[in-house]
């Protein structure tokens, strides 16, 4: 029986054919440039299988190829077998990009099809001035000819937050954007990216899987603000309140479909000047405002939207702090448990307890990404997919990793723990022990201000590098005020990014190791930067952890980790014991106390 998805790539070229198309592009994001595309968008897994995060498709005649990076090269080995899809490797040494590849085929006038949809402005850009003799067409859901079940547009419940949780109203915000456009003399700003419209109106919703956002397009004038979302025929009364709350604060409700005319005719209401960032609209509604009878003059740039977001106020910072304590506490709870149902349970199962255990936190609003419960080789695949079915049962011996987070009103978390569930090698021993020691001097770093995350990216992998280790994500990422748990435009990862770590930016230390077939490690809490103090050599920023949860200590080989780096361990496990105990069950609380002495 041929492989159902070798069928789908049929399919696809017989629609090249039809249409004329050299190479056909496809893209795992959606309308608005998200990371994390909702069902309808998942035009990669539907044509190729391969479920990771990120993957991008082209297809040729004669050629498929799927493009992603280290984190999925396991995964996407295993998934596209059967498919004819061949691996193109990124983010390692001599990687090709899709643009390079397609240059090298030197064709002299190849038509390129993407979805107009879900390839943006300055994606199409990049691969006209790599291909200069190629002729782009963009077309909106391109594969709706073939996707016969295709899922809809989503459409949920609509909430807002009080000022008393964001830390600021809709209106201080969007005033704050109107007095940028004001500076940067823009008569309106057009916002695709559903984070930064979620958080400019406090809004929230669950449209897209594990992201509490509303599939929206946001048009801010000097005067107005353009609310384009869909809402269903029968509205619950939560988004209805919502929506006449947005409305009472100057927000024009209006039709998801509706945002292309509203960019063809601007002129008409007056604008002359607008500003967009070419990353994030889709192709297609850029192209609506070219089409338009009178286009005004776009500006293209990088917004502040998302600076302003990734620097948390004191509301947020202390409802991410109140997550994260009921987080630490579930955790803990969780970890007991895990301890004494080793040998009786299995990866899935472990997942669900510990998914169960989160939804008794009021205010809990779903998991902040899936779950990824694995045992041994499965710990190798930075995102391993949990299997509902045959998930390898957890035995005695060997490392367990758990990677998981909550989504809840007043924040969201982000947290690994790899534990031992008995006898470890001598290797498993040592990786651990590199990771941690990794973990910590990234967490004990001292820097001026104005440091970029990549100039410090070196800190966790140091340990590693010396013993000629290393692993190929990022050391950190930005995470939201119950938004993403992905969010920049800060990171930590050896990429240059001259984003420079500012004082209330939350961002994740989660140095790892992985031996293909063998185990995996990852340790990770979240970290607030922070301001040390100011003396003749300048300002100082550091860092404080907002995880709490305690680190193995039993398999540990101390002799690899210095005084310094022992001690804010052990601080670190006695922070933790004396903040969870008094709110942890008496049994819990005294296994904590065992598991926080000091090493």
């Amino acid at each position: 029986m041929e492989n159902r998805f070798a069928e789908r790539i049929a399919a696809i070229r017989a629609l090249m054919r039809e249409n004329g198309w050299d190479i056909l592009i496809l893209t795992g994001s959606d309308p608005h440039a998200s990371e994390y595309p909702a069902e309808r968008w998942k035009q990669v897994p539907w044509a190729s299988g391969f479920t990771g995060e990120a993957g991008d498709l082209v297809v040729t005649a004669d050629h498929a190829g799927l493009w992603t990076d280290t984190r999925y090269f396991i995964q996407a080995r295993r998934q596209l077998e059967g498919t004819g899809i061949e691996l193109h490797k990124l983010r390692v040494p001599d990687a090709v990009s899709i643009e390079e590849w397609i240059a090298a085929l030197e064709w002299d006038r190849p038509v390129i099809a993407v979805d107009g949809l879900c390839f943006t402005a300055a994606a199409v850009r990049a691969l006209q001035e790599a291909v200069p003799g190629a002729r782009i067409e963009t077309v909106p859901d391109v594969l709706s000819p073939l996707w016969e079940d295709r899922p809809a547009v989503p459409v949920t419940p609509i909430i807002t937050l009080g000022e008393d949780l964001a830390g600021e109203s809709r209106e201080g915000r969007l005033h704050r954007l109107r007095r940028w456009m004001v500076l940067h003399q823009l008569d309106a700003v057009f916002v695709s990216a559903l984070d930064e419209i979620a958080w400019l109106l406090n809004v929230r919703g669950s449209d897209i899987e594990y992201n509490p956002f509303v599939i929206s397009y946001l048009l801010v004038t000097l005067d107005d603000a353009r609310w384009f979302v869909r809402r269903s025929e029968d509205v619950d009364a939560e988004t209805e309140e919502s929506l006449v709350e947005l409305e009472a604060d100057g927000v024009m409700i209006r039709g998801y479909d509706e945002a292309a005319f509203a960019l063809a005719t601007l002129r008409q209401g007056g604008v002359d000047r607008l500003a967009l960032d070419p990353a994030q609209i889709n192709t297609y509604l850029r192209e609506s405002i070219d089409d338009g009878d009178a286009p005004v003059q776009v500006v293209e740039m990088t917004l502040p939207i998302a600076l302003w977001k990734a620097v948390k106020n004191a509301s947020e910072i202390d409802g991410m702090k109140e997550a994260h304590l009921e987080d630490g506490l579930v955790m803990e709870r969780f970890l007991y448990w895990l301890e004494a149902h080793v040998g009786e349970v299995n990866e899935w199962e472990a997942a669900c307890e510990l998914g169960r255990l989160r939804a008794g936190i009021p205010g809990y609003r779903g998991d902040s990404f899936e779950t990824i419960s694995a045992y041994g080789p499965g710990a190798a695949l930075p995102h391993y997919v949990t299997p509902c079915q045959g998930s390898a049962l957890l035995e005695r011996q060997g490392l367990y990793l758990v990677d998981s987070g909550g989504q809840y009103l007043f924040g969201t978390t982000d947290i690994t723990r790899t534990v031992p569930l008995g006898s470890v090698t001598p290797l498993q021993r040592e990786d651990y022990t590199l990771v941690l020691k990794g973990h910590i001097d990234l967490a004990m770093a001292v820097f001026p201000a104005g440091t970029a995350g990549c100039q410090i990216d070196a800190l966790a992998r140091e340990p590693l590098w010396r013993a000629r280790r290393n692993f190929g994500h990022g050391t950190g990422h930005g995470v939201g005020f119950f938004l993403g748990v992905h969010e920049g435009p800060q990171d930590i990862r050896q990429n240059y990014n001259s984003q420079p770590l500012l004082p209330g930016m939350v961002v994740s230390d989660e140095p790892g190791l992985y031996r293909e077939g063998m185990h995996g490690v990852r340790h990770e809490n979240l970290l607030l930067c922070r301001e040390l103090g100011d003396n003749e050599f300048g300002s100082w920023l550091g860092f404080e952890p907002l995880t709490l949860c305690h680190f193995d200590t039993s398999c540990l080989a101390v002799e690899l980790l210095t005084a310094e780096e022992l001690r804010w361990l052990n601080d670190y496990q006695e922070r933790v014991y004396r903040t969870l105990s008094p709110r942890l069950p008496a049994e819990v609380a005294a296994w904590l106390r065992e598991k926080t002495r000091p090493v």
